[in-house]
């Protein structure tokens, strides 16, 4: 391995733990995420409590979401430690559609996305347009639903490196799971990595195709591998 301070290493066993666009992941597949046919724009707001309250009031105390069909636009905010509201602007569009909004300007951008939720509640409009950062553009890409590849000796992967699927509050989670099951089988096996990397990723294969399968029902590009799920 090279790094980017141009120092090297070699190792005898390669784990990709490198996200969606994973530097690792070639060396198994040819696989590419692909853009998942919505995307999403990343805004905040500080100290509601005092700021925003009937923001706040309308959030309450978990998260909430709210979705337009006939516009396929929405909202979803969740309340975080400080009164804090995290809110993602959703839209499902092609990505050239977002070519008009200079995200460059923060308050150019929010003043653009806020317009688009002409109508909406004020106090919905505010987690955009009142935003504490400049808002964030967040694409969203997939694997292939089934993505999978012929074993590399010393070579595997975990997390979204291996089964990237649109945001549905998971990501983070199996990477946590993907990493337990590798270790635990290796430690069932120290004597012979090979056949413990073999023994997680049969089981790694599989146990994701349910989550990725739902979030390809709702979002309209993202697509079995070879249209079908292996």
């Amino acid at each position: 391995m090279t790094f980017a301070n141009g120092s090297t290493i070699v190792t005898d066993i390669l784990v990709g733990a490198d996200g969606a666009w994973s530097k690792v992941r070639p060396l198994l597949s040819d696989a590419t995420p692909t853009y998942a046919g919505r995307s999403m724009v990343e805004t905040y707001l500080y100290e509601s409590d005092t700021r925003h309250p009937a923001t706040l009031a309308l959030v309450g105390g978990g998260s909430m979401t709210a979705y337009d069909e006939t516009t396929r636009i929405g909202l979803g905010v969740q309340r975080e430690r400080a009164d804090t509201l995290h809110s993602y602007a959703m839209f499902d569009q092609p990505l050239d559609w977002f070519d008009g909004i200079d995200f460059k300007d923060g308050p150019a951008a929010a003043r653009t996305v806020a317009a688009m939720f002409k109508g909406w509640a004020p106090e919905l409009v505010a987690l955009v347009a009142d935003s504490d950062i400049p808002p964030i553009f967040r694409p969203l890409y997939g694997l292939p639903i089934g993505h999978r590849w012929e074993h590399v000796p010393g070579v595997t992967l975990i997390g979204d490196a291996a089964h990237l699927a649109p945001p549905d509050g998971e990501g983070a989670n199996w990477a946590l799971f993907d990493a337990g099951q590798l270790g635990n089988a290796i430690a069932e096996q120290p004597k012979d990595i090979d056949a413990a990397i073999r023994a997680y990723e049969a089981a790694l294969f599989p146990r994701n195709i349910d989550t990725a399968t739902a979030a390809g029902a709702y979002y309209p590009d993202f697509k079995p591998l070879n249209g079908s799920v292996q």
